[in-house]
């Protein structure tokens, strides 16, 4: 008679067997996908704000500290 040690010691086998071939898949499938974990997908590009934008991203920052400051 199998005892439930054993049965469970069975089925954790069973599960991490499983849980390989499914790393094994999934690093297949992230490899043909170029996902940067995979290690050979280039950084995604940085936009660049034109000197308006940030103009206009300082000024609303500052009107917000003012108006918290004025409080």
């Amino acid at each position: 008679m199998i005892t439930e040690a054993e049965l469970l010691q069975a089925a954790l086998r069973g599960y991490q067997a499983e849980r390989d071939r499914l790393d094994q898949v999934i690093a297949d499938i992230q490899a043909r996908i170029g996902n940067p974990r995979g290690g050979g997908a280039p950084a995604p590009v940085r936009r660049t704000m034109s000197a308006a934008a940030r103009q206009r991203i300082d000024a609303a920052q500052r009107k917000r500290w003012a108006k918290f400051h004025k409080r």
